[in-house]
């Protein structure tokens, strides 16, 4: 029996911005680096990383849950794991998520888990870190005071 993956990460953002990251398309899609189809709805279907992973979300509980049944596209035909994405606050404006997959096959196991670090949390905390960075206010050039128009002039 294939021994599960699990991962504990901590992230810079509430767990509706994680959560909205991992299932709308374009948010994946950005952090990722790769194209995603993700329906929002329990039975809908998914797609990441160009196609490579397929699933179907088997439960959502937008902000703190989502599990899903998923696969690679190298798999054995038939063959699905269970992918549950847990997540809770961790402190202001942190998350903690934690990530279990069940059903990997042994063959895929360890590729799979680091895949999951290097490709998902890694790539997740950078795009979040740029968008605070895009969403800071940019500082202004100071003005400078307007010269007087007559430089002999006394001041007043």
């Amino acid at each position: 029996m294939p021994k599960p993956i699990k991962q504990r990460i901590t992230f810079d953002a509430a767990p509706k911005v994680i959560y909205a990251a991992l299932m709308e398309s374009s948010s994946h899609s950005a952090f990722t680096g790769a194209p995603a189809r993700i329906g929002g709805e329990v039975g809908a279907t998914f797609s990441a990383h160009g196609g490579y992973i397929r699933g179907i979300n088997v439960e959502l509980v937008p902000g703190k849950r989502i599990v899903q049944a998923w696969r690679g596209k190298n798999w054995p035909k038939g063959t699905y794991s269970i992918a549950t994405f847990e997540l809770e606050a961790a402190g202001k404006g942190k998350a903690r998520l934690i990530f279990t997959q069940y059903g990997v096959p042994d063959k895929f196991h360890a590729r799979i888990a680091q895949g999951w670090k290097i490709n998902y949390w890694q790539p997740l905390k950078l795009w979040l870190a740029r968008r605070v960075l895009e969403r800071r206010p940019r500082a202004t050039k100071r003005e400078t005071p307007a010269a007087p128009e007559n430089p002999s002039a006394p001041a007043a």
